[in-house]
């Protein structure tokens, strides 16, 4: 196991559904599981979906807040792509390429669960821009936010 992993708390409205999104939607591991809670395993990081009881509104935008993967190999952004048609998955924005040409250049999509908690998965045609390139203004949809 690396020695830093990254752990991410979200909220959830109903756990089963929320399981079924991400075990079989996604390809999750699942952890450790009560009736308020779940533990996941995305890409070797901790995802916990804590049960509330407070309203989740469902998102006008993927911004400010959404969360996912950089994959580092277009064959598995590819294969998740495929996995979460195949699945149902609900997209909040299909598949798209980013910054065409430039070398910020990415493809794109987004996910959204259960609980209305959005999820991003991204794969960049250069692999410097992912916290290079510092020259460049592209971020996301630059105009969007």
């Amino acid at each position: 196991m690396p020695s830093v992993i990254f752990h991410l708390a979200f909220p959830a409205r109903d756990i089963e559904s929320t399981k079924a999104f991400y075990v079989r939607g996604l390809g999750c591991s699942l952890g450790r599981e009560t009736k308020a809670s779940l533990i996941l395993e995305l890409a070797g990081h901790q995802l916990v979906a804590h049960l509330t009881k407070e309203e989740l509104l469902e998102p006008r935008s993927i911004y400010p807040r959404h969360f996912g993967l950089i994959f580092l190999e277009k064959a598995a952004w590819d294969s998740l792509l495929a996995r979460a048609k195949a699945e149902n998955l609900h997209f909040f924005e299909t598949e798209k390429l980013r910054f065409a040409g430039s070398p910020t250049e990415h493809s794109t999509f987004f996910l959204q669960d259960p609980s209305h908690n959005l999820l991003e998965f991204k794969f960049y045609a250069h692999q410097e821009a992912i916290f290079g390139c510092l020259d460049r203004q592209e971020v996301g949809d630059s105009e969007a936010h």
